[in-house]
């Protein structure tokens, strides 16, 4: 086994298993990877079986097993292509087959969804939206994922709020999922975040008064950095996201550092530094109104859970911190200690206390 499949094992098995991904087929799928080369064709390849008993299911107009079989060739395909930068034209046919897989499932599972595409600065953001069952207007929460985290790895979270009477949007912002081959990773992402909520605003079915934000890993970056830029969010958490993802360049893993030199458009890993200096809200906490939620935990091999402490007492007034012991990256090893949390602080911040 290569070093960069030891160090994807490492750093992100939980992670699989925890968003689509079943325990016995990430082991069956990587147990015998020799090479970091193979990864993306084996996670495919563990794809395509689901795809089959999907593509059965609808046959036989079995649409609620349809949908969770795409779901979970989606789930693989996601992974198939999250960190494999250096594959450019196999990571990205890995992508659009977990698009389509996840376009399809959207249809027919539990709180259905639909495709949205919000136009950009020449490009488009895009994104899945799920709302509750009943009448709306309904509350909404923006998912935003982070550098490798695309919307097609946000079901079972976004499960949660749905079941909790909040809509979701999952959504892909620059340099993250559809949009990362024609926006570049940045840092101001109060700039695409309005573009978000002004499109919201023009359906019928989403209250305006009740958006809000969650951002996981460098999404935990870009949520508050969203709050800080506009007073339209009126919750926000942040889950294991950097204070300043420069100043802590030289620790990330190899292939954390390639991705983000790709999906920020930078020529070298060292000009991809200085552009990750710029990834940090110090200057402006103050701007962060709205009550926000910091999540991290303390065995993160990514960002140092100390990180999630500064942003914490940077905004003591309008923060809650929740730090967890035997959390991870994402804390993805202990997703009951903090996702039913979450879902529930969200749904209080945004009204929805007496439907809990």
């Amino acid at each position: 086994m290569d070093e960069y499949i030891a160090s994807a094992k490492a750093h992100w098995a939980p992670r699989f298993t925890a968003n689509g991904v079943p325990a016995v087929d990430f082991e069956r799928v990587t147990k015998d990877l020799q090479s970091w080369d193979e990864w993306c064709s084996a996670f495919s390849k563990g794809a395509e079986l689901y795809e089959e008993m999907g593509a059965d299911a609808l046959a036989k107009k079995h649409y609620k097993s349809a949908g969770a079989h795409y779901s979970t060739a989606a789930a693989f395909y996601h992974f198939a292509k999250f960190v494999f930068v250096r594959h450019y034209e196999e990571m990205k046919v890995a992508h659009m087959n977990a698009v389509r897989c996840r376009n399809i499932a959207i249809k027919y599972i539990e709180f259905p969804g639909e495709r949205v595409e919000i136009p950009f600065e020449g490009a488009k953001m895009v994104g899945i939206l799920r709302k509750p069952h009943g009448k709306g207007p309904f509350p909404i929460v923006i998912l935003v994922p982070g550098l490798d985290s695309t919307k097609e790895e946000f079901l079972p979270t976004e499960n949660l709020f749905l079941e909790r009477g909040m809509a979701i949007l999952s959504i892909d912002g620059p340099g993250q999922g559809e949009a990362e081959y024609e926006l570049p990773i940045r840092a101001d992402w109060e700039v695409p975040g309005r573009a978000i909520v002004d499109y919201l605003e023009t359906r019928s079915d989403v209250d305006p008064e009740k958006i809000a934000v969650w951002g996981v890993s460098l999404g935990g970056y870009y949520a508050p950095r969203f709050a800080s830029g506009d007073s339209r969010i009126k919750a926000c958490v942040s889950l294991c996201g950097p204070y300043n993802l420069g100043k802590i360049w030289d620790q990330l893993p190899d292939l954390t550092r390639e991705t983000y030199t790709v999906r920020s458009f930078s020529k070298n890993q060292e000009e991809a530094q200085k552009h990750a200096l710029n990834l940090t809200n110090e200057g402006r906490f103050d701007l962060i109104k709205c009550p926000t939620l910091i999540v991290a935990g303390k065995v993160d091999r990514l960002f140092p859970w100390q990180d999630a402490v500064k942003v914490h007492e940077a905004t003591k007034s309008v923060s809650e911190l929740l730090l967890l012991e035997r959390g991870n990256h994402g804390c993805a090893n202990v997703p009951n200690e903090h996702r039913y949390f979450t879902a529930d602080w969200m749904a209080e911040k945004l009204g929805l206390s007496a439907n809990l």
